[in-house]
């Protein structure tokens, strides 16, 4: 076993956002404000462990993988990974090992990194994190991970963030659902992931799945936010309280016509009592 430590870089920064301290480019032009308002609820001075849950772009993966890498880059500071927890979820036999390629083309769990660095400035050295590449899962894989990162989430010193946009709107994204009693494109395009939203703030797993079902809207996180539910399922079990909120949300552009093509984006907070 060599002693190595692998490095995963920044590999989107100075694309789709600035590789220099700021936090703006093209990618965080759309959704940036719009995720600040759940990175505000951050408590950096009781957060000891950042698991990030985010979905697969570019590899097909029908589980959930563990990146080879020690340290993630950011353009603020590096970000170690949570070796005990690691280890812990190596030990269960449900998680596959990504290659640090797949890792850096992925853009999903790296659009968090700056701002998790930036929300945990005060503590930088105090933390830790535990990416985590979500495939697209079954119903009955969404509750098994649930269950199993449970027990995290009970944690208070354990903060999830959970990586999604919302509709992708357009022929480009083969998707052009349009409910016309609600007016405009993008006004029919709101109300749809309003009522998504409105589904997740009430916790129940089977209602997401469903709405999914009926409506297909182009949700990118969908599997990471159905591991979130039955993971909240779960504690709701044993009595624990919680409720979540959606704080904002946001449309790339205003669709009109069906050359136009939107993503909208939206920011929450799920708070455990």
């Amino acid at each position: 076993m060599s002693n190595r430590v692998v490095c995963r870089e920044a590999s989107h920064a100075g694309s789709w956002y600035s590789a220099s301290g700021n936090c703006q480019h093209a990618g965080y032009t759309y959704c940036g404000a719009c995720a600040a308002h759940a990175y505000k609820q951050v408590d950096p001075s009781i957060t000891r462990r950042v698991f990030i849950l985010g979905p697969s772009h570019h590899v097909p993966l029908s589980r959930c993988a563990l990146s080879p890498a020690d340290i993630y880059r950011t353009p603020l500071y590096d970000l170690r990974i949570d070796e005990k927890v690691y280890a812990d979820l190596w030990k269960t036999g449900l998680f596959e090992r990504m290659s640090l390629q797949t890792d850096e083309d992925e853009h999903s769990i790296e659009m968090h990194l700056p701002y998790t660095a930036k929300a945990m400035e005060s503590h930088k050295d105090e933390f830790s994190i535990v990416p985590v590449l979500v495939g697209a899962l079954s119903e009955s894989k969404e509750q098994e991970y649930g269950k199993l990162l449970s027990k995290y989430l009970a944690d208070p010193s354990n903060l999830f963030i959970i990586s999604s946009d919302f509709c992708h709107w357009g022929q480009r994204f083969r998707y052009t659902y349009y409910d016309e009693s609600q007016g405009e494109i993008y006004r029919s395009i709101e109300h749809l992931d309003k009522m998504g939203m409105g589904i997740i703030e009430q916790l129940d797993p089977m209602s997401f799945t469903n709405y999914l079902k009926k409506y297909r809207n182009t949700i990118c996180g969908r599997h990471p936010i159905g591991v979130l539910l039955n993971a909240v399922a779960e504690l709701r079990k044993s009595g624990l309280e919680m409720n979540f909120t959606f704080l904002n949300y946001a449309q790339s552009s205003e669709c009109r016509n069906w050359q136009d093509s939107s993503v909208s984006y939206a920011a929450g907070a799920l708070v455990v009592h």
